[in-house]
């Protein structure tokens, strides 16, 4: 269990309107290497750790994942949340934004959604912290 403090661990303050920002930084969001990804991948792998000190550390660097996610998130919003549809169209947004419009969704830049199938969970210390750091060297 954790506790949530209802405020961000950075405050972000976006005031323009940029959805070309938006999609690039959506990836980080929900694509395979994203945070909603990493949070599931430590907190998946923690379960079958054999070791209690690494599977309190796969469980905090899980729920560390889930603050990014809520920062990341907060980012797309404010860069799209006063976007007009030409904006979207004219800045390459405009297929998020018919889907979505400025509501936030895991999917990468490309618009494939989030799927479970990126991430690896093989119960094995070597291949899952494998699989964390070649995760973690993939993002921005």
């Amino acid at each position: 269990m954790f506790v949530y403090e209802k405020k961000l661990q950075y405050p972000i303050k976006i005031k323009n309107t940029n959805p070309k920002m938006a999609k690039f930084i959506i990836s980080q969001y929900g694509g395979p290497s994203g945070e909603a990804g990493a949070a599931m991948r430590y907190l998946s792998q923690r379960f079958s750790m054999p070791y209690e000190e690494l599977k309190a550390t796969l469980t905090d660097i899980g729920t560390e994942e889930l603050a990014h996610l809520e920062m990341i998130g907060t980012i797309v919003y404010q860069l799209t949340r006063n976007m007009t549809p030409e904006q979207a169209l004219a800045e390459g947004f405009s297929d998020y934004f018919v889907e979505h419009t400025a509501g936030i969704y895991l999917q990468d830049a490309s618009g494939m959604p989030f799927t479970a199938a990126t991430l690896n969970s093989k119960g094995d210390l070597f291949a899952d912290l494998n699989e964390d750091l070649a995760a973690e060297g993939t993002t921005l």
